[in-house]
């Protein structure tokens, strides 16, 4: 019996695919499996994973021949798990030893739906522990709804890294990622989970070093995917409820202003677009909605909004400035 499934999906990672599995090695069991998806790397990836075949137990490799993704990697990968529970691991990050132990411990202690936990941000030498976004207690079954909201504060959904955490298996499509996105996939994904799981809870584990400014990587690549972005809030504000669609529009608009602010990496025929989309986008959205998230954002991404879209609602001589929380 499985009682773990980590998926790794990995494309291209010979610089960090090596410290990925080394630090699953350090947290090996018999009841853990660890599934790699090596998503049509043209590197040496497959032959540095082929020299763990024999040191990593549970380690099995699936290989595409052709890109497919990060989302339709970890879905192949949640494809072939058997665990009752699953967890997820991106190929340029790495553990703490022993964290996969502490967080199944955690998930059969609760018994509910899923647990989020905290993570530690790399950038070079820095570390720095980053908490799940949670006022109510923790180590506490909680009704996921319940913790999208306020609008106007940092909550779970803005906490989307779907490696911060461990998920019953049993949800089942839930956990699938929408494979039509190659960016942003999180973002739908974490709404749906708190929109239809039954309970999750936080807990203070930081066992997860999530490198970030790593060259390659879709955060800093500036080519047609961050397109995608706009298709990722399309599906979080299909058929979503009217409670929820304040905290989604200050989601987007605090969003599009950090892309804004990042606009140097588009070509300009590519910025254009992005910025003709985003401009349609905002439009489309109830104006009240986006007057109360302009009120609450910096002087300059009010300024980058307001270039984009002229007739945005006035703001209030009183300002809140902390949308930077949620980016």
């Amino acid at each position: 019996m499985i009682t773990l499934s980590v998926v790794v999906p990995i494309r291209d990672g010979e610089r960090y695919i090596a410290d990925a599995l080394t630090s699953l090695g350090r947290n090996a069991r018999p009841d853990f499996e660890f599934i790699v998806v090596d998503d049509g790397s043209v590197d040496a990836t497959p032959d540095i994973i082929d020299d763990f075949r024999a040191e990593l137990p549970g380690l099995a490799v699936v290989r595409n021949a052709t890109a497919v993704g990060l989302a339709d990697a970890r879905n192949t990968g949640l494809a072939k798990a058997s665990g009752r529970y699953v967890t997820f691991m991106d190929g340029d990050d790495w553990l703490a030893p022993g964290y996969l132990a502490r967080l199944v411990e955690a998930a059969e202690g609760l018994g509910c739906d899923f647990v989020r936990a905290d993570h530690v941000q790399v950038e070079g030498r820095k570390r720095v522990v980053h908490r799940a976004p949670l006022a109510a207690p923790r180590n506490a079954v909680l009704d996921p709804r319940r913790a999208i909201l306020p609008a106007d504060v940092r909550t779970m959904v803005d906490y989307p890294y779907a490696w911060a955490g461990i998920y019953r298996r049993s949800l089942g499509d839930l956990l699938h990622f929408p494979g039509s996105l190659h960016t942003a996939e999180d973002r739908p994904w974490i709404w749906r989970l708190h929109r239809e799981a039954a309970s999750f809870a936080v807990v203070s584990l930081a066992g997860v070093f999530y490198r970030r400014q790593v060259a390659g990587s879709l955060t800093q690549v500036g080519d047609e995917r961050q397109l995608h972005f706009f298709d990722a809030f399309e599906l979080i504000l299909d058929g979503l409820e009217p409670e929820f669609l304040p905290k989604a529009v200050r989601n987007f608009c605090a969003l599009l202003a950090h892309h804004l602010e990042l606009g140097d990496r588009f070509t300009p025929p590519l910025r254009a677009r992005f910025e003709e989309r985003g401009a349609r986008m905002v439009r489309s959205l109830p104006r009240e909605l986006v007057g109360e998230a302009v009120a609450r954002m910096s002087v300059e991404r009010e300024a980058r909004l307001r270039a984009l879209v002229p007739d945005l609602p006035p703001s209030p001589h009183v300002r809140v400035r902390r949308d930077r929380e949620e980016t």
